[in-house]
């Protein structure tokens, strides 16, 4: 599994997951960039996402919906705030409606990734969650999201073994 590290840090309101790829930065940036590459790991393996917008520029927005084994739906919104391909990607991420209209008593957080290229080849890539408030990270607990997105971000090493 890539994921070397997960802190959640209840003080800060953050979540940080690293892991590290034996792939280019490039190709990791692709998993990213590429929304079909994107659905295939964002989203815990048994709940797979369908990414229905993808504008991944400064004030763009991608929406995804994750389907679950029962059929139960999730949908999820990105707002970008600010994009440095290959090395840096921050969103706001919000829980949407079916209608892709983001969820005021859902609290949103600000996710930022950054990519760096290793000594001796591979990248290593940060994923760190914020949340404005304390109701945000106790959501966060509650509902699992830290183990889904550890599980997310353990997928990504099958698909860097696959050509873009």
């Amino acid at each position: 599994m890539s994921v070397v590290r997960v802190i959640k840090d209840a003080e800060a309101r953050t979540l940080t997951i690293t892991a590290r790829f034996d792939a280019p930065i490039a190709r990791v940036w692709q998993v990213w960039s590429d929304p079909r590459q994107l659905e295939r790991w964002w989203g815990p393996p048994s709940y797979p996402a369908t990414v229905t917008e993808h504008d991944l520029v400064p004030d763009g927005a991608v929406a995804y919906t994750m389907t679950g084994p029962d059929g139960d739906r999730h949908h999820g919104r990105w707002r970008v705030r600010a994009v440095d391909p290959p090395h840096a990607l921050e969103v706001e991420d919000a829980v949407a409606g079916a209608d892709g209209t983001t969820s005021p008593d859902k609290p949103a957080s600000v996710m930022r990734v950054a990519l760096s290229e290793l000594a001796g080849g591979g990248t290593q890539m940060v994923v760190c969650v914020a949340w404005a408030g304390d109701e945000g990270m106790d959501w966060m607990l509650a509902t699992g999201t830290d183990a889904g997105m550890t599980a997310a971000v353990g997928q990504i090493d099958d698909l860097l073994k696959e050509t873009p």
